[in-house]
């Protein structure tokens, strides 16, 4: 299975601009540029879509290790915060720090704990990011 995206870039790194598309259309042109990147301007960032990705992608692999112990989720929710660093002359994301939220009934904490920290670990997107990951999960009722 492949999925695509795609970016644009015209003019400087400063005041230039670009957007962002999926595959899905469910980003159609999205602006981006240095001020939503590394001030608040309006827009969206590298940083941020990763994040996202992160945290859908450990949602959805929570589900499934929580689904291999005979558990369902009433709601998981995740949050990934994404640390952009200056690295040398460049930047670096140098870690994600994940907050999951779950509604797991059944669950005893050390389950849970267990299988989160598993899910840290191996969602893919973890698996691609060189960057250190932290979790905090909380096993809500």
């Amino acid at each position: 299975m492949k999925k695509s995206a795609s970016a644009h870039w015209s003019g400087d790194l400063r005041t230039g601009t670009g957007s962002i598309s999926t595959e899905t259309g469910v980003l159609r042109e999205a602006p981006y540029g240095f001020t939503s990147r590394f001030e608040d301007g309006p827009g969206t960032n590298p940083e941020e879509l990763l994040g996202a990705a992160h945290a859908a992608c450990f949602s959805m692999a929570l589900s499934l290790g929580l689904g291999e112990a005979g558990l369902t989720a009433d709601s998981i929710d995740t949050k990934a915060v994404v640390t952009l660093d200056k690295d040398g002359d460049g930047f670096a994301i140098t870690a994600v720090h994940l907050t999951c939220k779950a509604v797991v009934p059944d669950a005893d904490a050390t389950t849970f704990e267990r299988i989160a920290q598993a899910t840290k670990a191996g969602c893919p997107v973890s698996k691609v990011l060189k960057a250190t990951i932290t979790l905090d999960a909380t096993l809500e009722s």
